[in-house]
């Protein structure tokens, strides 16, 4: 049993198709059929159901798969400790980020790969229970978001900053001159929203319960890019971090009376898989990240 076996196998289980699974290792469909079956001959039993339609995964099959994956994992692990023993900092940093952090990871991406330029960084945005699921699947090796409010069991997660709820306008707009806003005065605004479901949502959802305030809620994004469009070119209102703007141009943020309660404070964490082994490209890129204007602008407030 060899490990392009094993990776061929795995290949073909996610994609259910030869002609597609060989394209894309690069391999003819000849080759990729007799690896699967050089592997079914070793094994003694079949892995795939194969017809003129469709191809489908045994019960053996089924029963593989999450040992291979695990045997090409310690594989990649192995290869990898032995580079970083030769101080050599290379392979592929996968990292999962949710929309509020992405301008950070940007400028903190930038700086590592002026540093460590032979690492490859694969950067996935998606909602902070779709990171989570993907990195306790092995898919990540770390997830920069805030910290959930129900904490996961296979997860570990290092606190880097604080960050508050702010109300932010473009630069033209009439709030950009004020000091500060209070709920009950953001009522008197359009207001462009993140969609529920995102943790600044979810706050100031929390912070405006039990109140009889009445929002103007005229639009909800899941995009920080075209909501960012939006308030620049418009006189709509938006609620965020206040230090998610921290490097974008023409925004102005003014923070929110009520957001200075702990129980508003939004913490921005790394969360990594307990005792799984750390690589040091994921040590390094965190190191910078917490060493970012960023961070210590979060942690200031």
């Amino acid at each position: 049993m060899e490990l392009r076996q094993l990776k061929s196998f795995i290949h073909l289980a996610e994609t259910l198709n030869f002609s597609t699974t060989a394209k894309e290792l690069f391999i003819t469909q000849s080759t990729l059929s007799h690896q699967i079956l050089q592997l079914e001959g070793e094994l003694g039993q079949p892995l795939f159901y194969r017809n003129s339609h469709e191809v489908t995964l045994t019960e053996a099959g089924q029963t593989l798969l999450p040992l291979a994956k695990d045997t090409v994992r310690s594989a990649e692990h192995c290869q990898l400790r032995m580079d970083e023993l030769k101080n050599v900092m290379s392979g592929e940093l996968r990292i999962g980020v949710t929309f509020s952090f992405v301008s950070i990871i940007a400028a903190t991406v930038k700086a590592f790969l002026h540093e460590h330029p032979h690492v490859g960084i694969n950067v996935t945005q998606s909602t902070m229970a779709e990171l989570i699921e993907q990195l306790t699947n092995h898919e990540l090796d770390f997830v920069v978001s805030y910290k959930p409010i129900k904490s996961n069991p296979k997860v570990e997660s290092r606190v880097l900053f604080q960050h508050r709820l702010a109300a932010i306008v473009n630069e033209h707009h009439a709030l950009a001159k004020h000091d500060s806003i209070t709920l009950e005065e953001l009522q008197r605004y359009d207001l462009a929203l993140v969609r529920k479901g995102t943790r600044a949502r979810d706050t100031f959802e929390r912070m405006v319960a039990g109140t009889d305030f009445q929002y103007k809620i005229k639009v909800e994004m899941n995009t920080v890019y075209l909501l960012f469009r939006m308030i620049r070119e418009s006189n709509y209102v938006t609620v965020l971090s206040e230090s998610t703007t921290v490097h974008e141009q023409g925004l102005k943020t003014i923070p929110i009376v009520e957001s200075d309660s702990p129980e508003n404070i939004m913490l921005g964490c790394i969360h990594l898989l307990k005792n799984a082994y750390v690589k040091n490209s994921s040590k390094e890129f965190i190191r910078i990240l917490g060493e970012s204007t960023f961070t210590r602008f979060g942690n200031s407030l």
